[in-house]
C-alpha cells in the first residue's frame, strides 16, 4: 500500500494532475476499508446507545459514509436518546456539557433535531459560557462543533451569567494555544498558559475542527498555521502520530483527531506537510487494521479496540468524504433528515444553494476608528460583527485602500457562509497560502474563474467589472434571480457615458447590480476597469445579502 501510493504521487505531481489522481487512486482502497468497517461496526453494535464508544462517534461515522445504513438504525437511535432524556429530565450531564454537545453532534448526523428532542432543547445549555468552559478545552471545541454542523444558532440562556456566543467560545480556544503551536487539555485551566506548555496531538487536532469554520478570521489564521507547523513537526515517519502519555508509540486515535482536522481545514492528505518517508495519515491508520474489520489502539496491541475502530472509520470517512469532493465530515447541511426539524433560521430565498448559510453575529459591536465618519460605516460594521470582512489592523479598516482578487474571493465566500473547498486548478494558489481555501471554494461554486485557464493572479487588484461579475455569480447562489434581457441590459448601461468601456463579458451582470441597487447609479460613470475600493466593496456585499435576506 505505502509503496503503491509513493509511486503514484510521484507520477501525479509530474503531471500535474494531483489531486484528482489520488483521489481516483485511493478511493478503491478506501471504499474496502470503509465498507469492511462499517459491517463489523453494525454487527458488533446493531443497537447504539448514548455514550462514547458505541454511542454518538459511531452514529457520526455511519450516517457521514455515504453507505446505505438502515434508517431504523438511526431512528432506534433516536428513541434511546429521548428515552435517556426524558429520564434526566433534560439534564445529560450537570457538569460536563460536551455531553450535550456529543449528542447534538450524533442526532444531527443522524437526522433528528436535537433542539426537540423529548421536548427538550439540547442546545439551550451550551448557551451557558461559564458552564460550558468549565470542564476545559472540550467544551469550547465540542460547543463550536455542535452549533457549526448545522448552523444553529447559540439560545439565550437567561440563566447564565454569561451569555456564551461563538466569538467568546472562538477567543477561549485561541487563549489556550500552548507555546509550541499547540493545545493540551489543561493548558490555560487556572490562568495563563504556561512557558513550558506542550501540545498534545489530539487535542490540537480536536481545536483545529472547531476553528477550521473561521479561518478567515486573521487571528484564528494565524494560530491555525502555527498549530499546522507542529503538528507537521510532531508527525512519525510512519505517517501518524502519538499522544503525550506514549511519545514513541503512534495511535489510530491520534491520528484520526489530525486527519479530520485536516478535512475541515480543506487540506489534501496529500500535502507535503503531512507526508512522511511516503507515508500518509491514511496509510498510517489502515496500517491499525486487523481481519475482519476492526482496528487496534496501536502496534504494540494485537486485540481489536472498539474505540479505535469507531475513531478510525469517521477518520477515514472523512478522507473519502475530501477526496470525492463532499461536504467535511462536520458540515452536516447535506445530511439526511428523518425527522421534523424546525427552521434553521435563517434561510434566505426559495432559490437559495444548499450550502449557502447565513452568517450570525459574532463581535457586536465591532467597528474601527477611521469607518466613524464613511458613508460605508453601516455596512462594514455589519459584515465585520460577522466576521465577513476585516480591518487591515485592529483599529484601522482603511475603506478607501483597494482589494486583491484573493481577498475579495475570502469575502465573497464568507459572505455567503461556504463549506471550504479546494481546487489545485491555479498553478499561482499554493496549498500553504492563506489564499487557497477561499479561491478553491470560490472556483467551486463557480463565483471566480482564473485570469487564464491555469492562473488566478490572486494579488492583482481587483476592478469594479471583476466584482461585478463575482457578486452577481455570490447573488444567483443567493437565490435572486439575474437574468436579463438584452434590450434590459442595454437600457440599464445606457444611462453611463462610459457604458462602452465595460468588457463583453460583465455587460450583463453589471446591468443586473445596477438595475437591483446593489452598485450606486448616482456617478454619471461606471469606470469598470478601475480598482474598486474595500468600502465600496463592503457597500455591495451588505446589500446584496440584505436583498438575499442573509443578514
Amino acid at each position: 500500500m505505502r509503496r503503491f501510493l509513493s509511486s503514484l504521487l510521484a507520477l501525479v505531481l509530474l503531471i500535474g494532475l494531483f489531486p484528482a489522481s489520488a483521489a481516483a487512486a485511493s478511493s478503491s482502497e478506501l471504499d474496502a476499508a470503509i465498507a469492511e468497517t462499517a459491517d463489523f461496526l453494525l454487527r458488533t453494535v446493531p443497537s447504539p446507545e448514548v455514550g462514547s464508544i458505541g454511542g454518538e462517534w459511531l452514529v457520526l461515522g455511519l450516517a457521514r459514509s455515504g453507505r446505505h445504513i438502515p434508517s431504523s438504525f438511526f431512528e432506534n437511535y433516536h428513541r434511546r436518546v429521548e428515552q435517556y432524556v426524558r429520564d434526566r429530565s433534560g439534564v445529560l450531564d450537570e457538569r460536563r456539557l460536551s455531553e450535550n454537545a456529543r449528542v447534538i453532534i450524533g442526532l444531527t448526523a443522524a437526522g433528528f433535531d436535537p433542539r426537540n428532542t423529548a421536548g427538550f432543547d439540547l442546545t439551550l445549555p451550551l448557551g451557558d459560557f461559564e458552564r460550558t468552559i468549565w470542564q476545559g478545552i472540550n467544551g469550547s471545541i465540542f460547543a463550536l462543533l455542535a452549533f457549526d454542523s448545522l448552523g444553529y444558532t447559540i439560545p439565550i440562556n437567561q440563566t447564565a451569567r454569561i451569555q456564551a456566543t461563538r466569538g467568546r467560545y472562538i477567543a477561549e480556544i485561541l487563549r489556550r494555544q500552548t507555546p509550541d503551536g499547540g493545545w493540551n487539555l489543561t493548558a490555560g485551566m487556572t490562568g495563563a498558559v504556561g512557558a513550558n506548555e506542550r501540545g498534545d496531538a489530539d487535542v490540537t487536532g480536536m481545536a483545529l475542527q472547531a476553528l477550521a469554520n473561521y479561518q478567515h478570521m486573521p487571528e484564528v489564521r494565524a494560530a491555525i498555521d502555527r498549530a499546522l507547523v507542529f503538528l507537521s513537526q510532531a508527525q512519525h515517519t510512519n505517517g501518524g502520530f502519538s499522544s503525550n502519555f506514549a511519545a514513541n508509540v503512534t495511535t489510530v486515535e491520534s491520528t484520526v483527531q489530525v486527519l479530520v482536522a485536516l478535512g475541515e481545514l480543506g487540506i489534501s492528505v496529500h500535502d507535503p506537510r503531512f507526508v512522511k518517508n511516503g507515508n500518509t495519515l491514511v496509510d498510517n491508520i489502515l496500517s491499525f487494521r486487523n481481519p475482519g474489520g476492526g482496528f487496534r489502539h496501536s502496534h504494540n496491541q494485537s486485540a481489536t479496540n472498539l474505540m479505535a475502530t469507531e475513531q478510525a472509520f469517521y477518520g477515514l470517512v472523512s478522507a473519502q468524504r475530501a477526496l470525492e469532493g463532499r461536504n467535511s465530515l462536520y458540515n452536516m447541511s447535506d445530511a439526511v433528515r428523518r425527522g421534523a426539524f424546525a427552521p434553521i433560521t435563517p434561510v434566505g430565498l426559495p432559490g437559495i444553494h444548499a450550502d449557502v448559510r447565513r452568517m450570525e453575529v459574532i463581535f457586536p459591536g465591532r467597528t474601527f476608528p477611521d469607518v466613524q465618519n464613511h458613508p460605508n460605516r453601516p455596512a462594514i460594521e455589519a459584515l465585520a460583527s460577522r466576521a465577513i470582512i476585516h480591518g487591515r489592523s485592529p483599529t484601522s479598516f482603511a475603506p478607501q485602500e483597494t482589494m486583491t482578487r484573493a481577498e475579495f474571493a475570502a469575502i465573497i465566500t464568507r459572505g455567503l457562509g461556504l463549506p471550504v473547498r479546494t481546487t489545485s486548478v491555479f498553478r499561482d494558489v499554493t496549498s500553504g497560502s492563506w489564499f487557497a481555501a477561499p479561491v478553491g471554494t470560490a472556483f467551486y461554486y463557480e463565483i471566480v474563474q482564473g485570469t487564464t485557464s491555469t492562473t488566478f493572479t490572486p494579488q492583482a487588484t481587483i476592478t469594479r467589472q471583476e466584482a461585478a461579475v463575482m457578486l452577481a455569480r455570490a447573488a444567483r447562489l443567493a437565490g435572486m434571480s439575474t437574468a436579463l434581457s438584452e434590450a434590459e441590459i442595454q437600457r440599464v448601461l445606457a444611462q453611463f457615458g462610459d457604458a462602452d468601456a465595460v468588457a463583453w463579458w460583465a455587460r450583463a451582470e453589471m446591468a443586473f447590480l445596477f438595475r437591483a441597487g446593489i452598485l450606486d447609479d448616482s456617478a454619471s460613470n461606471i469606470q469598470p476597469t478601475a480598482a474598486i475600493r474595500r468600502g465600496e466593496i463592503a457597500e455591495m456585499l451588505h446589500r446584496l445579502l440584505n436583498q438575499a435576506s442573509l443578514l
